[in-house]
């Protein structure tokens, strides 16, 4: 049962790298190796942010997004940030320091140290690790200290959170990764 198990897994192998991937999961995009860009970007548990209310200098600061997603602010309490792009939370800030506590409140939203991503598979330190903004599926398994012996160099699985559910597409070694990505570095048969 074992051997049959295992010339399964090799054929499905073996065709997923004929074809690059599968029809019904279209490889991730290659094309924008830059950064992050902050206005598409969503938050999550994880992020840290430092928030700047102009002419408040007591409720600017340093501020982690929790494991529920929120951030607690002086004055206003517990705000929702996860699922947010930078600039909604912004706007949501100022609208909520404008009930009662600021005249025409001005924040500023930057992020400061991104969530984690995480590699898996034939690299010789798998793990988590601290995103860096550029990052690309090989540069990620640079950081996990290079590929095994046996590891697979021509591409990647990663799977990532698109419109709310986790997908796991085949990616090139220049893909972009974002935090919170995992990236599992396939064994190769040859």
């Amino acid at each position: 049962m074992g051997l049959w198990k295992a010339l399964r897994s090799c054929v499905v192998a073996v065709a997923i790298a004929v074809s690059g991937c599968s029809a019904s999961a279209p490889p991730l995009e290659t094309t924008s190796a830059g950064p992050i860009e902050t206005d598409v970007y969503r938050l999550g548990s994880g992020d840290n942010l430092r928030v700047i209310v102009f002419g408040q200098d007591q409720l600017s600061g340093q501020f982690a997004v929790d494991g529920s997603g929120r951030i607690a602010m002086p004055l206003v309490g517990e705000v929702m940030a996860r699922g947010l792009t930078p600039r909604e939370l912004e706007a949501s800030l100022s609208k909520r320091l404008a009930e009662g506590y600021i005249r025409d409140p001005k924040v500023s939203v930057e992020v400061l140290n991104f969530r984690p991503f995480y590699i898996i598979g034939e690299v010789n330190k798998p793990g988590q690790y601290p995103y860096a903004s550029g990052m690309t599926a090989l540069s990620a398994v640079a950081a996990a200290g290079g590929f095994t012996y046996r590891g697979r160099q021509d591409y990647v699985l990663i799977t990532r959170t698109i419109d709310g559910r986790k997908v796991e597409r085949s990616a090139l070694p220049e893909t972009p990764i974002l935090p919170d990505d995992v990236i599992r570095v396939p064994e190769r048969f040859f």
